[in-house]
């Protein structure tokens, strides 16, 4: 059997008609319980901030959010602190052009640079740590039944940095042990 990863903007009457008999879950903030805390923005806590040895965040989208540097703001320690999901994301049109992420005090990582070396090892702590149970148990489902990830994005190509890259994809690679590393 397998993992498929869908839009969570498609119809599911039309997911269910294309993939009759799957077991079809929604890994988004939007999802149900305990599914949902797949989500990058489930507060787990005590998340490892990549080139920050003392910082901890509560979410991997506090850490994604929280080392941006724009134009005309810096890092936001803040959004890693923050435990309700919402209000996490900074945007160019309050802070002007992206610069990159922060690696610490001097450096700022590219787009990619900052997926493989910020985003990537922030979720896949989060796969191995406070979501290793379910994560085997979505792994004893997929073997006996093709299991559907519902997630707003759907870019599985690490490389492209012209669309979002979907946390679903990222969850299909570690269950099947194909997670990328750089």
């Amino acid at each position: 059997m397998s993992i498929i990863v869908q839009s969570h903007r498609r119809r599911l009457d039309n997911i269910q008609k294309d993939y009759p008999e799957t077991i079809i879950i929604d890994v988004t903030s939007k999802g149900e319980t305990p599914w949902v805390k797949f989500s990058p923005f489930y507060p787990h806590g005590n998340i490892p901030v990549p080139f920050y040895p003392r910082w901890q965040s509560e979410s991997v989208e506090g850490i994604w959010q929280g080392l941006k540097v724009f134009e005309t703001a810096g890092i936001d320690h803040s959004k890693m602190q923050i435990q309700d999901m919402k209000n996490i994301k900074r945007t160019v049109r309050k802070y002007g052009k992206t610069k990159g992420h922060s690696a610490g005090a001097t450096k700022l990582l590219s787009y990619l640079d900052a997926r493989k070396l910020i985003y990537l090892p922030s979720y896949l702590w989060v796969l191995e740590n406070p979501l290793a149970d379910l994560v085997e148990k979505l792994r004893k489902m997929s073997q006996s039944q093709t299991v559907i990830l519902l997630d707003y994005e759907t870019n599985g190509d690490i490389k492209n940095c012209k669309k979002p890259l979907s946390h679903a994809y990222l969850i299909k690679y570690y269950v099947e042990g194909t997670y990328p590393s750089f």
